[in-house]
C-alpha cells in the first residue's frame, strides 16, 4: 500500500499547488475553483494519510514486492455480505434525499430518517448473526 500512499500524497500536493497558482490567476476574486482544487488536494491527503497508516498496520502485500509470485495474493480477500438488503435501503434514502431537493424539502427529512435506519440495521447486521432480522 505504500505506492497508493505515495500516490494520493503526490496528487494531494498536485491539486495544493494548482490551487494556490489557480487563486493568484483569477486574484482571488472566483472563489468556488481554487478552494475546490484544495479541498481536492486535502482529500487525496486523506486518503493518503489513511493508506499509510493502514500500511504501516498490514504490512508488505505481494503486491508491494518485486519477488512476489501470483499465488502469494489468492485467498480470501475480505469479508461480503451477498444476502444484506440495507445497502438497497440506504440507495432509497439517497434517491429520497436528491428528490426531496429537487421537489420538496420535506421529503429530505424522510430520506435522513430512512438514511439513518438503513445505516443503524447495516451496521448491526451481525451483531445477533447470520440471518438474525
Amino acid at each position: 500500500m505504500k505506492i497508493e500512499a505515495w500516490l494520493f500524497g503526490g496528487i494531494g500536493y498536485f491539486f495544493a499547488v494548482v490551487g494556490v497558482v489557480y487563486g493568484f490567476l483569477v486574484k482571488w476574486e472566483e472563489p468556488v475553483g481554487f478552494l475546490a482544487l484544495i479541498l481536492v488536494g486535502g482529500l487525496a491527503f486523506m486518503i493518503g494519510s489513511y493508506l499509510r497508516f493502514t500500511a504501516k498496520r498490514v504490512g508488505m502485500r505481494p503486491e508491494d514486492r518485486t519477488d512476489a509470485e501470483i499465488h502469494e495474493g489468492s485467498g480470501e480477500q475480505g469479508h461480503f455480505s451477498p444476502w444484506s438488503w440495507w445497502p438497497l435501503v440506504l440507495a432509497l434514502a439517497c434517491a429520497a434525499g436528491f428528490l426531496g431537493l429537487a421537489v420538496g424539502f420535506w421529503i429530505l427529512y424522510i430520506g435522513a430518517g430512512l438514511a439513518v435506519i438503513g445505516l443503524v440495521g447495516w451496521v448491526y447486521e451481525y451483531s445477533r448473526g447470520d440471518h438474525a432480522h
